[in-house]
């Protein structure tokens, strides 16, 4: 006997899931693309969400990226 098809709320249902994540893909790699790029917007991010910020930073140095932690710390004290 042949596997039954799925109902349609489940194809919707699946739809709806994969839309949502590509969706969190895409957002994570523009606010990645956005720090990778911007200073100020790191700053930014250093003040509201500073969990994110050190995601990031570690992000790269994992990656083998080094001392832009340093760089944006002796950026901000000399303003």
């Amino acid at each position: 006997m042949p596997p039954k098809p799925p109902r349609p709320w489940a194809k919707k249902l699946m739809k709806g899931v994969i839309v949502v994540e590509l969706l969190g893909v895409f957002g994570a790699y523009g606010l990645f693309h956005a720090m990778n790029n911007s200073q100020d917007f790191r700053k930014t991010v250093n003040r509201r969400f500073p969990s994110i910020l050190e995601v990031y930073y570690q992000s790269n140095e994992w990656a083998g990226v080094y001392g832009i932690r340093e760089r944006d710390h002796e950026a901000w004290s000399a303003k």
